[in-house]
């Protein structure tokens, strides 16, 4: 229309740091983040981090620029992700299992001018800094987080992160972002296919994908969250800013393992909480001793891998309500959901789980999820047979690879997001997994789903954890290998798990092989199947030498 303007006058960038503005106003004496006997409300959380963001002024930090982390889920990384963009920068938070090598690189890609570091990961940031300094790369500075006792400074007092804080004045004026678009955050992938890339998250992104995450994790006002998924992982799945929105409390979580969860939730009476399947497998298979019964409905929102149906099917009969979703670290982690529909519920139980598994459609804050013939770009029929390649289009995308063009424009070939995840798309329209692009075995000419081997598996009931890659076969090309870590007290040899799955599958589809050990896993709980395959490799060469067959 003639003289009609794109946005009104009064126009203000969307931006997740108005949650906490709004949280201060109308929660403000309501506890907003506890950890053990730390507690601040949402007045005191907004004064913190108006002081961590002139702090951060203070140390040069402007505009535009990159300060990184590296803590696990403590109150100071919560902080982090509000004081830093009122700063006007970037936060990048790193993956605390990587090692000095990998930090080191990962600093020289973004150029922090600052660091941030967890007291019990200060040597891994200090390596780092070596390796740097031995390439003559500008160190950023340092700021370590302590704790009140089990630590000791390594850094002088003016540069710890309470000590930032006290000095610095809580008088600051927030640096708004100039436009929506503007970067707020920085997440390198996990690596499980390869070197991680930095992915570039939008305020307006991770505003829309905040609420989507609050909608689709039923969270009404005043949540109790506790914080089993990494808050570096893709900002905890952009739930770091939509606690704020609900004005909920954030259960910190240092260190994860069954007995905490249960006694974290028995003491907090939380209402919600996140995780891959492999915590919830830790859930369903902790000791009665560490289990307590459940306070009230619990809603879990799992993701990062596709769960087990049997998996489900447990959570379920502990009282657990799960929501699955999907998605990438290039969607600000959650882009689908399976929603679920009353007439479901009069499934049996183990169909329930079989079709909770599925990952469903996009969220309200993304425009639209497809499977595509990665060639044609055609959507594939909808018919859970005719395999593509998963792809995304949206307001909850990444805005690219960090210093990486051509990277990024091989992902968003097309006009769409390319996820390297093959799946059907369901009758109902809803989409599901059957692999990985590089994790599909082919046998014989015949596709095979590591994924539905894996179901198989964990509904064997020695079965803990497990995992199938493709190994070399003369004739078939590819047969399907297991790796299985079996429950504490249970026994089974490689002919019963083989036994078993062919009494399920299709005999092409069986594992021809299984290794007992433990699974080498990303701290989301993805099973690093590249590991698993360069093993597969290492014992073929081995049984080659030695003239035998694994």
């Amino acid at each position: 229309m003639e003289g009609s303007v794109r946005c009104p006058a009064n126009y203000v960038p969307l931006s997740p740091i108005s949650f906490l503005e709004r949280a201060a106003l109308v929660y403000g004496d309501r506890t907003s983040v506890v950890h053990g006997s730390v507690a601040y409300t949402w007045r005191e959380t907004r004064g913190r981090c108006l002081r961590l963001a002139s702090a951060l002024a203070r140390l040069g930090v402007s505009r535009g620029d990159v300060v990184t982390a590296l803590a696990p889920n403590i109150p100071a990384m919560y902080e982090l992700h509000f004081g830093v963009p009122m700063a006007g920068a970037i936060l990048c938070t790193l993956n605390t299992r990587h090692d000095s090598a990998m930090v080191s690189v990962l600093l020289k890609h973004c150029e922090p001018k600052v660091v941030f570091v967890d007291y019990q990961l200060l040597d891994v940031v200090q390596g780092a800094f070596k390796f740097l300094s031995a390439e003559k790369v500008k160190l950023p500075l340092l700021v370590m987080i302590s704790e009140s006792t089990g630590c000791s400074s390594a850094a002088s007092s003016d540069m710890l992160y309470e000590s930032l804080l006290m000095t610095a004045s809580p008088q600051f004026e927030i640096k708004w972002p100039v436009d929506e678009c503007d970067p707020i955050s920085l997440n390198y992938t996990s690596g499980t296919t390869s070197r991680p890339k930095g992915v570039i998250y939008s305020h307006r992104g991770a505003y829309l994908n905040a609420i989507a995450t609050i909608l689709m994790n039923d969270m009404t006002v005043l949540p109790v969250y506790l914080w089993t998924v990494p808050m570096f992982h893709c900002n905890g799945w952009c739930l770091t800013w939509g606690m704020a929105a609900q004005g909920g409390t954030n259960i910190c979580l240092r260190n994860i393992s069954a007995k905490a969860i249960f006694d974290n939730i028995a003491q907090h009476r939380v209402t919600h909480m996140g995780g891959a399947p492999t915590v919830l497998n830790m859930i369903v298979n902790a000791s009665i001793a560490d289990q307590k019964p459940l306070p009230g409905r619990i809603n879990v929102m799992t993701g990062a891998a596709p769960p087990p149906p049997k998996v489900l099917f447990k959570m379920e009969e502990l009282g657990f309500h799960v929501t699955h979703s999907y998605g990438l670290t290039e969607t600000y982690g959650p882009g689908t959901v399976c929603t679920w529909k009353p007439e479901w519920n009069s499934l049996p139980a183990e169909e329930r789980a079989r079709v909770k598994a599925r990952q469903g459609l996009q969220h309200l804050g993304l425009e639209e999820v497809d499977v595509k013939d990665p060639v044609t770009m055609k959507s594939v029929p909808a018919d859970a047979k005719t395999i593509g390649e998963v792809m995304f289009r949206g307001n909850t995308v990444m805005c690219g690879y960090y210093k990486d063009m051509s990277a990024t424009k091989e992902a968003m070939a097309g006009g769409w997001l390319r996820s390297g995840d093959l799946g059907v798309r369901h009758a109902d329209g809803y989409i599901q997994l059957k692999d990985r692009s590089k994790d599909i075995i082919i046998s014989g000419g015949e596709n095979i789903s590591t994924i539905e081997v894996e179901s198989v598996l964990f509904s064997h009931p020695a079965v803990l954890e497990a995992a199938v890659v493709g190994r070399p076969d003369e004739h078939w090309g590819e047969t399907p290998c297991a790796f299985v870590k079996l429950k504490e007290g249970y026994s089974a040899n490689a002919e019963d798990i083989i036994k078993f799955c062919r009494a399920r599958l299709p005999h092409y589809m069986a594992p021809r092989a299984v290794v007992f050990e433990d699974l080498p896993k990303t701290s989301t709980g993805k099973i690093q199947k590249f590991v698993l395959r360069q093993k597969v490799k290492a014992m073929e060469s081995l049984f080659k030498i030695n003239g035998s067959k694994l």
